[in-house]
């Protein structure tokens, strides 16, 4: 595993659409192994390849809640590979603060669903379907945005500058 750059809001391959993945290989797995590590490093929650200089249609999320020591560990997967993933269901309507690891030092208010279902593939080619409330719907489009060159600036009511 490697820790791979993370490009930044100026970079205009984050503007371009990613293409499918067709080879469910070592190579795929390499760069999955490498986004966890990166997204681990940058303390991010999700990752979309692109951000990393891949234009290939690979997220990772991490909604695994802190270890306060007081809540208990999630009975539901909070970590996520998802290929080719594909929002197939979008219910309600929540306003909620978001940042990026591609936008740094700013966050926005964004509309997103309340709820999501996604179908995508698992690194191995498994057909896989994740639906999710909270933190999990949000990370979802958030990265499923990114891979189609959307940026949450794009769509933001309004943005701030963190101090």
């Amino acid at each position: 595993m490697a820790l791979r750059n993370i490009l930044t809001e100026e970079d205009e391959l984050l503007r371009k659409k990613s293409r499918e993945v067709t080879s469910f290989d070592d190579r795929l797995a390499e760069l999955l192994d490498d986004m966890w590590e990166t997204m681990a490093g940058a303390s991010g929650v999700g990752l979309a390849a692109p951000q990393v200089g891949i234009l290939r249609r690979a997220v990772v999320i991490d909604v695994t809640p802190p270890d306060n020591g007081e809540a208990e560990r999630p009975a539901e997967p909070a970590r996520y590979e998802l290929i080719n993933p594909v929002i197939v269901l979008s219910e309600g309507k929540t306003l909620e603060s978001e940042g990026c690891l591609s936008v740094p030092g700013i966050t926005g208010m964004v509309k997103r669903p309340e709820r999501v279902k996604v179908t995508a593939f698992d690194r191995n080619g498994n057909e896989i379907s994740v639906e999710g409330t909270g933190m999990l719907a949000k990370a979802i489009c958030h990265e499923v945005d990114h891979l189609e060159g959307v940026l949450f600036t794009d769509i933001a009511d309004s943005v701030e500058t963190l101090s």
